[in-house]
């Protein structure tokens, strides 16, 4: 299998079962995540060597505006795509394999798990994942230990507060938090401010 036939078939939505050619697929792409991620995680490393491994690890160029201080923790890595000024605090934990995507400016905090993949509710199907992506809006602030569950769109310039659990799409230019995360507000222009 070559990976631009996995994520054809992970950004299609279609339910992966356990012990298919592309679960087998999956487990090798998170032994390459995994060797990455324990070289990004186990030294010290310039903001430019930091940006190759991300490189690396996503596939894909990795723009110079870029940011993010380890841990960072993957169990693929192939489906996230990054825009620009885009700054990951800390330990945050990406699982992927349904896609991520982060749009210019979002500042994602300590600890925050964006998770694209669940499994098959019925006990005998368990094993079989769904994926289903994350989209993260321009200029998104996600606070530290917040949880974002997949098929979750955050519009942009929206805030999800430290430690919410957002489990459905969270409008543009609004505050949410809690668990499961609800709306608290709308956040003011600066024209509103004035």
């Amino acid at each position: 299998m070559e990976l631009k036939d996995f994520l054809k078939y992970m950004n299609s939505g279609k339910e992966v079962q356990a012990g298919s050619d592309i679960h087998k697929y999956m487990h090798e792409l998170s032994q390459e995540a995994m060797k990455i991620t324990c070289e990004l995680n186990q030294s010290y490393h310039t903001e430019a060597e930091i940006r190759d491994l991300m490189s690396e690890l996503t596939g894909k160029s990795v723009d110079q505006s870029f940011g993010m201080f380890p841990p960072f923790y993957t169990d693929c890595g192939k489906n996230i795509t990054f825009g620009k000024n885009v700054f990951l605090n800390a330990g945050c934990k990406f699982q992927d394999q349904g896609g991520i995507f982060i749009d210019d400016g979002a500042l994602i905090g300590h600890n925050v798990v964006l998770a694209t993949l669940n499994h098959n509710p019925i006990p005998e199907k368990r094993g079989n994942m769904i994926p289903k992506p994350i989209h993260i809006g321009k200029n998104v602030w996600i606070g530290a230990n917040a949880t974002i569950c997949q098929g979750v769109t955050i519009g942009d310039h929206a805030i999800v507060a430290a430690g919410a659990v957002v489990t459905k799409d969270v409008e543009a230019g609004t505050v949410v938090g809690g668990v499961p995360a609800r709306y608290i507000k709308h956040i003011k222009k600066k024209k509103e401010i004035a």
